[in-house]
């Protein structure tokens, strides 16, 4: 088992350097090149400064150049920030200042955005750009201090590196509850362990192509990059164009020959909903794997009785206890469409704890809210003390040491044959496309919207392939006639397309509860209406 992530690739370019690691639609990098291109880049970063520990964010589409850096970022001792390019200015440089980076690497389109990073009155001081594009950045406001041509010039041997297993690989930001973005810390070794649990259960070899579906500032990108390098597989990147073309997915499927799909459940939701999928297609499909939200058992059995070759895997974990911590591989397809599928059981070294609000095991088929202890788990957030003691707990069965367990804020229950299964939220998160969302922060950004009096945002169950939808009723301050449209483009400055609501209701006033505060169920319950009339009348 190695020490540190980028271990793998080393290890890959000494037996196999000829061996593809990654195929993308700007390039295709062997085992052999990323390994040199990576080098070069940790080179430039140290020689300009960057020093053990330095946060360096990334901010470019997902290519086979963002895959090199991420590698490079390690190899130079830093910790990887990756920062979503659609998301709005205003979230980007609250995760920049939160992580106190001095360093951006970018390219792609993302000029607009490194400008108001760099340049202006809400510019991040000190920050220097490493530009990565083919294209020079020219026309553009700021200057790189790094560009391809200086890193080609470096040497592209191996170098030391002291990083060690326990130290920060990456800080994944997640939606938060008080508006401001969280970082999830996660270490290396909370990756090497998953992943080789991950190689060996799924049996991951050099002939694997594995997908690269997920977004880079989602946690399950993780596993599809090193899951391949530690295998030595190929890494296909999807282009995210594809995500709303069903039939033109279902094609990259075949046409790339994957054996390994991993996504979250809505692409399969959306492929299905659209018939994209024909008997006995994908025929070099070994496994089909999803993780992020509840995939439908209706969805389900309309994969497995169409793919009779591959296994299917159900993986389950947040953020917080890196990638999934539990699994359930389906035995055959099932029967009934009404049947849940359990999370199953805890991955290699980590646990799965159903307990009471004591902290107690809560009895079979009873339920209760859903720990996870082991391996996986983040030393907590970033600079943010308090919510890390308020999620991460001291483990109940091991007194106060330093063993602690992760709050989920998911219920569950566990069934008589052992497996466990998910039961719904507790809180206010909801997961909408895979993504996690926190209500409070949308309704947090809603707030300094100035045409609002009163805002709230509720979450109901969709029909479609987004596993809920976020629904937005609002009072307008006198005077003001602001339209669903006005109201998405204004929030859609603070906060990304995925966290906006599909759903808006004007009101003269909001239903309350008895206590004066507003009722959250009620207003749910009329969005539900509403829906489920649209529904009846389409």
């Amino acid at each position: 088992m190695p020490e540190v992530i980028q271990e793998w690739v080393t290890r890959q370019a000494d037996r196999r350097p000829e061996g593809t690691a990654v195929a993308g639609a700007d390039r295709t990098l062997t085992y052999g090149e990323i390994e040199a291109l990576s080098n070069r880049l940790a080179r430039s970063l140290r020689e300009r400064g960057c020093a053990q520990g330095d946060r360096i964010a990334l901010l470019m589409p997902k290519s086979a150049t963002a895959i090199a850096c991420i590698v490079g970022i390690y190899k130079a001792g830093c910790v990887y920030v990756p920062l979503d390019p659609a998301s709005p200015v205003g979230r980007l440089q609250r995760i920049v200042r939160a992580c106190g980076s001095r360093w951006v690497l970018a390219a792609g389109p993302v000029g607009d955005a490194l400008e108001a990073l760099t340049t202006g009155g809400e510019a991040v001081p000190g920050l220097a750009v490493g530009w990565l594009g083919r294209a020079p950045a020219e026309g553009r406001r700021f200057t790189p201090s790094l560009t391809p041509a200086e890193i080609e010039a470096h040497p592209s041997g191996w170098l030391a590196c002291a990083t060690r297993s326990h130290d920060p690989a990456h800080i994944l930001f997640t939606s938060g509850s008080t508006g401001a973005p969280k970082g999830v810390v996660i270490t290396h070794a909370n990756v090497i362990h998953f992943v080789e649990w991950a190689k060996g259960y799924f049996g991951l070899g050099p002939d694997d192509r594995l997908s690269g579906h997920s977004p880079l500032h989602f946690d399950l990108s993780v596993f599809d990059i090193f899951g391949a390098f530690a295998a030595g597989a190929t890494l296909c990147l999807v282009p995210p164009e594809l995500n709303v073309l069903a039939h033109r997915l279902a094609d990259f499927i075949r046409s790339e020959r994957l054996t390994q799909w991993f996504s979250v459940p809505s692409v399969l939701n959306y492929l299905a909903r659209f018939d994209a999928i024909r008997d006995g297609d994908f025929p070099a499909l070994r496994r089909v794997l999803w993780c992020g939200e509840t995939l439908p058992t209706p969805t389900l059995i309309h994969w497995m009785r169409r793919l009779p070759h591959p296994v299917f895997t159900n993986l389950y974990g947040p953020t917080e206890t890196t990638i999934a911590s539990s699994y359930y591989t389906l035995p055959g397809c099932p029967g009934d469409e009404r049947a849940p599928i359990p999370i199953g059981s805890a991955c290699g070294g980590e646990e799965l704890l159903v307990l009471d609000p004591d902290l107690r095991p809560v009895p079979r088929g009873e339920a209760g809210e859903i720990y996870i202890a082991g391996a996986g788990v983040s030393p907590g957030y970033w600079n943010d003390p308090d919510a890390t003691r308020a999620a991460f707990r001291p483990d109940p069965r091991k007194g106060e040491g330093e063993e602690r367990i992760y709050r989920t804020g998911d219920m569950g229950r566990v069934g008589d044959e052992g497996l466990v299964y998910f039961l719904g939220r507790v809180d206010s998160q909801i997961k909408s496309r895979g993504y996690r969302i926190e209500i409070g922060e949308v309704e947090s950004a809603l707030s300094c919207l100035g045409f609002l009096s009163e805002s709230a945002v509720v979450a109901i169950k969709s029909e479609g392939f987004e596993g809920a939808l976020l629904c937005c009723g609002y009072v307008a301050r006198p005077g003001a006639i602001p339209t669903p449209v006005d109201l998405r483009r204004e929030l859609g400055r603070a906060l990304p397309g995925y966290m906006l609501p599909a759903r808006w209701r004007a009101f003269e006033r909001l239903p309350v509860n008895a206590n004066g505060k507003i009722d959250r169920r009620a207003l749910k319950e009329v969005f539900e209406q509403h829906e489920s009339q649209t529904a009846r009348h389409a």
